[in-house]
């Protein structure tokens, strides 16, 4: 019979953030996700919340929102049929 000692817990992220605090990990998400957040954090285990808070704060700085919204769809070209879908006209 195992304990819950003896389960492998995962240890601190290995790469530093530089937000620091919940409340600057909140400051850092868009304006829709801050819900989302606040109900995962309620409902994350104690030795679950590094990695939760890890993963939250890499969403709050990777920059990748920033850019999808800057210029969503800049260079495309919609309505046009695959490769896939002309292949099969032939």
């Amino acid at each position: 019979m195992t304990t819950a000692s003896d389960i492998p817990r995962p240890g601190p992220p290995e790469r530093p953030h530089p937000l620091r605090t919940i409340r600057e990990i909140r400051a850092s998400l868009p304006a829709d996700q801050v819900g989302h957040f606040d109900a995962e954090l309620a409902d994350t285990d104690i030795d679950a919340l590094p990695v939760v808070l890890h993963r939250w704060a890499a969403l709050g700085t990777d920059g990748f929102l920033g850019l999808l919204l800057s210029t969503p769809f800049e260079g495309l070209e919609f309505g046009d049929r695959s490769h896939d879908d002309t292949a099969g006209d032939a």
